[in-house]
């Protein structure tokens, strides 16, 4: 259990339960191939049941870290942050953007969206998820919809999504990871189909970095 003072202090978003913190390439979406430094913020309970980061999901696993130090340590490397989790719209996110963008970062998140929006981003990654929908705003104001493609019916999801989407969110279609021999194909074939939706892959996964 948390102290009142820190529960107090993570629920302004002056701490937050930081899971891991690194510096790499982005290897999916819009960014792809972008050097970033990724903020992976634990707690969520979307309950994706391929989610390649579970250990992210029971936020009292990480301990709460002060923003300050989170802010200071992705000001070392690259002008590009990346918010991620878990899912980060759990918490506030208000205090954490206004500070990386003092320091002249460009703020990114990667969310589901199923969370009232906070914070302020440069860049904002909707991936939405079917068993928890993401709020109106998330929709409003995505700068790009990504969606995991794990079976057949992944591609009536994704066409259900993209029509809640503003007019200026670039689509994206993405295997998921142990599906990719199955469904790549599908998606080569779907993307060119529709040509208003690209191909995402997991890049950072082939070239084996975080």
């Amino acid at each position: 259990m948390l102290s009142k003072e820190t529960q107090l202090a993570v629920d302004k978003g002056e701490m937050l339960p930081l899971m891991e913190e690194f510096y790499t390439i982005q290897g999916e979406g819009y960014h792809t191939g972008t050097a970033a430094y990724f903020i992976r913020i634990g707690g969520c309970d979307v309950g994706c049941h391929w989610c390649d980061v579970k250990e992210s999901w029971n936020a009292e696993l990480h301990p709460p870290t002060n923003t300050d130090t989170i802010v200071d340590n992705a000001a070392k490397y690259a002008d590009t942050v990346v918010v991620t989790g878990g899912e980060p719209l759990t918490w506030d996110m208000t205090l954490l953007t206004q500070k990386l963008k003092a320091k002249n970062l460009k703020v990114h998140i990667e969310t589901s969206g199923a969370y009232p929006v906070s914070g302020t981003w440069d860049w904002f990654c909707l991936s939405p998820k079917k068993n928890k929908l993401p709020v109106d705003d998330a929709y409003a104001i995505a700068s790009e919809l990504k969606v995991i493609i794990y079976n057949k019916h992944d591609f009536i999801f994704a066409e259900e999504q993209a029509a809640k989407v503003n007019p200026n969110a670039i689509l994206f279609l993405q295997p998921e990871w142990s599906k990719k021999e199955e469904m790549t194909p599908l998606i080569v074939d779907y993307v060119m189909n529709n040509p208003k939706w690209r191909v995402s892959l997991q890049t950072h996964k082939y070239l084996n970095i975080p």
